[in-house]
């Protein structure tokens, strides 16, 4: 139940919360408005977005190998491998997020230019800070 993963590469966060988030969504996305905290697309993973899918399912399928693992009664070091797994897995793909918000978001913000890349420079920073709180 082990995975390779593709290699770290960056992230879209739509849980910023504060006047700068919706600031920083109306930069990133002027074509629509940001309605009820949603930020409308297209983000910067909608490219990728089935290969993002696929990814997630797989991780998925991780998770409830664990649950498997549990109901099975496993040596409790064979989960604790397993969960570093899903861990790196989900540390992996929310880092590939992160890269494409910078590369999309963050950079047409910077061609915009004023308070928007203030804004979006805010809102990646408090999403890098959550990822190394984890």
């Amino acid at each position: 139940m082990t995975t390779t993963e593709a290699p770290p590469t960056g992230g879209d966060d739509a849980s910023a919360t504060g006047p700068a988030a919706g600031t920083a969504a109306a930069a990133c996305h002027a074509e629509a408005p940001a309605a009820a905290g949603k930020h409308p697309g297209p983000h910067g993973y909608s490219h990728q977005k089935d290969q993002h899918l696929k990814r997630l399912r797989r991780i998925e399928g991780q998770i409830r190998g664990l649950q498997r693992m549990v109901e099975e009664d496993v040596y409790c070091i064979d989960i604790l491998t397993q969960v570093s797994a899903g861990t790196k897995a989900l540390q992996s793909f929310a880092l590939q997020l992160l890269q494409e918000h910078l590369r999309h978001c963050v950079a047409q913000a910077a061609v915009k230019g004023g308070d928007e890349i203030d804004a979006k420079v805010a809102e990646a920073s408090a999403a890098i800070a959550r990822l190394l709180r984890t």
